[in-house]
Parts: structure tokens; sequence; C-alpha cells
């Protein structure tokens, strides 16, 4: 599986705290172990966000994601369910 990140991403990556982003790659590298975690609660969204999922970093803090084939995994969005489900 190889794993991207949009343009996007990369900057709320770096602005999140540093908890955050180290809770982020802990989540990646089990997203990429087993992607079905419930630990990850990987879900597809609906409405305005159909066609992308969603996995918990942390409580509040979810990275969005789509995926293209089996082996394209392309990391959207990284923020608080508050700012990302509007």
């Amino acid at each position: 599986m190889q794993i991207r990140y949009t343009r996007e991403f990369k900057k709320q990556y770096a602005r999140a705290p540093k908890k955050i982003r180290q809770a982020f790659k802990n989540r990646r590298n089990l997203f990429l172990e087993n992607p079905q975690s419930p630990i990850l609660n990987n879900h597809k969204l609906k409405g305005i966000l159909k066609g992308y999922r969603s996995i918990n970093i942390t409580g509040d803090w979810r990275a969005i994601y789509s995926e293209h084939g089996k082996k394209i995994i392309i990391f959207e969005v990284l923020g608080t369910h508050s700012q990302l489900y509007k």
C-alpha cells in the first residue's frame, strides 16, 4: 500500500500540535498493519464527503482519506471533528 498526502493535509499536519502529529504517525502505522482495526473507527463518509473515509486520530481529531484502487491511499485533510464536519 502506498500512502500519499495532499498539500492541504501537509499544511494542516504542520500546524497541528506535536502531540497530534505523533498520534497521527502511530495511527497511520496501525492503519498500514490493519486498516479495519477497531481503534481507528475507519468508516465511510456521507453527504458532501461521500467517497471519502475517516479514521480517528484522537478522541476529537480525524484524518480523511481517499482510496485509489487497492494500493494507493491519499490523506486529504486533518483536523478536529468540528473543523472537518461543518
